[in-house]
């Protein structure tokens, strides 16, 4: 590589791994996620050559970069491939806050873009989905870049189609982005040129649905699937719930100071300089659109699905709060700064309440953490390793702990049974050793239930450890 290239990455590639770094120092501890263990899971059945099973109560979503990338990693074994993971998740975190602060700086100026990075960092749900391998990190710093590159050099096309191509094949938001600026390109292009972005911007939607038609013979598994599970969890969905949803759940992730500074900053960037502000504003409208769609398509409305406008709200909070510095117009500039004074004034009140917030979010982090040790540990203990291989079948208090069992184990997840669904009368029974980890490590607290999870009697302790014993009959 060359030196003027080295010199041209470097920032980008150290600043993202120092952010990483200080991610995993910070929290001492992450974990994958129920969806990132089930990429990780599905990624190795295609590793071995076997096709995954998407058709099970509670499946999450599959999403093809995810589960291409677990294949990547299952190749480093069992240990390896879900540290591989785990650092991508984080250097992901990492690479999206690095990419936001260049987003505010190339659309702004730098102070705008630190303070945006600043916000991110701190609010809670950003730093959850981090810490915890959510595949909407990596989603979001994928667009984050592709608008950097788009930023600094207008109509910049390939480039930016590719990272929104990737970004699609983990979550469907991006082909809406994509066909939108696809629009935008085509007019400056040749028919060839056209033709060739299109098919970019087509590619994503037919892998997905290709995907899903190999995989459960139903081109269109993700949509209905997701949709099932949505109903059988009970979570809110529909268009009807869209505007109260999505204004509650943007007000939680950014907080009040944000989400109100954020709006202003908004309409002010676009009223005063919007060549700059095109970009981030489109991303924030355009995220908001696909949420609508979420709701027209009767697809669950998570907050987590709001995070790219509350990323761009971020940016225009920036602008809100320090934009005066470099665009006020002279006779505005004393009022901005009064407003200013007093928007940072009230976002440093509520820091008190982040930080506490933080430090709870700590504290579950680790307890999660350790629970999922804890399970990993037992796969592990000589007493209890041999009968896990070979007594089924294998029950569980609810669904969580199956893929982590499935990957430690080395076993498909039909290997489980969830003790909700069904009584055990045989085989052997992973159960919470205490009542904090029976409420904390669940799936959700509408996980679908028959009957109340409990050891049956006729089970007799065999091993276990802080979070898990392991009870077995008819096994020895």
């Amino acid at each position: 590589m060359r030196p003027a290239t080295l010199r041209r990455f470097a920032p980008a590639v150290l600043a993202t791994i120092a952010l990483a770094a200080a991610t995993w120092v910070i929290f001492s501890r992450a974990f994958l996620n129920y969806d990132t263990l089930y990429a990780l899971v599905w990624g190795r059945d295609l590793a071995h050559g076997d096709l995954p099973d998407f058709e099970f109560t509670l499946a999450p979503t599959p999403h093809p970069l995810a589960i291409g990338v677990g294949a990547l990693a299952s190749l480093f074994g069992t240990d390896g491939g879900y540290t591989v993971m785990l650092a991508i998740a984080l250097l992901s975190f990492g690479a999206l806050l690095w990419g936001v602060f260049r987003l505010g700086q190339s659309a702004f100026a730098w102070p705008v873009g630190l303070l945006a990075a600043l916000v991110v960092a701190t609010r809670l749900p950003f730093l959850s989905q981090g810490t915890r391998a959510y595949v909407d990190i990596p989603f979001l710093a994928l667009i984050v870049f592709a608008a950097v590159l788009e930023v600094q050099r207008p109509r910049r096309g390939w480039p930016v189609l590719v990272l929104l191509a990737l970004a699609g094949l983990v979550r469907p938001e991006a082909w809406l982005i994509a066909a939108a600026y696809w629009v935008y390109l085509a007019p400056g292009l040749d028919r060839r040129q056209q033709l060739g972005t299109l098919a970019l911007v087509a590619a994503p939607p037919l892998l997905w649905a290709l995907s899903d038609l190999i995989v459960t013979g139903d081109a269109l598994h993700s949509l209905t699937g997701t949709r099932d599970t949505a109903e059988t969890l009970n979570r809110p969905r529909g268009i009807g719930d869209v505007p109260e949803t999505m204004a509650r759940r943007l007000g939680e992730i950014l907080r009040l100071p944000v989400l109100v500074g954020g709006t202003a900053g908004f309409f002010a960037a676009l009223y005063l300089t919007r060549e700059r502000a095109i970009v981030p504003a489109a991303l924030a409208v355009l995220g908001g659109l696909a949420f609508l769609a979420l709701g027209i398509a009767d697809l669950p409305l998570i907050g987590r699905y709001l995070l790219l406008p509350a990323t761009m709200l971020a940016i225009f909070f920036g602008f809100a709060a320090l934009g005066w510095l470099d665009f006020a117009p002279e006779r505005h500039r004393r009022s901005w700064m009064i407003g200013a004074a007093v928007l940072l004034a009230v976002f440093l009140a509520f820091a008190p309440a982040n930080v506490s917030g933080l430090s709870n979010m700590r504290d579950g982090i680790q307890l999660r953490g350790k629970i999922e040790d804890d399970l990993r540990s037992l796969t592990r203990d000589p007493a209890a390793k041999p009968l896990l291989k070979s007594c089924g079948p294998v029950y569980v208090p609810n669904h969580r702990p199956v893929p982590i069992l499935a990957w430690y184990l080395d076993e498909d997840q039909e290997a489980f049974a969830s003790a909700l669904l069904e009584r055990p009368r045989r085989g052997l029974y992973v159960a919470p050793a205490t009542s904090v980890v029976e409420e904390k490590f669940v799936l959700d607290p509408n996980d679908p239930a028959r009957v109340h999870a409990e050891v049956p009697r006729g089970f007799t302790r065999v091993t276990g450890n802080e979070s898990w014993v392991l009870y077995a009959r008819d096994c020895f």
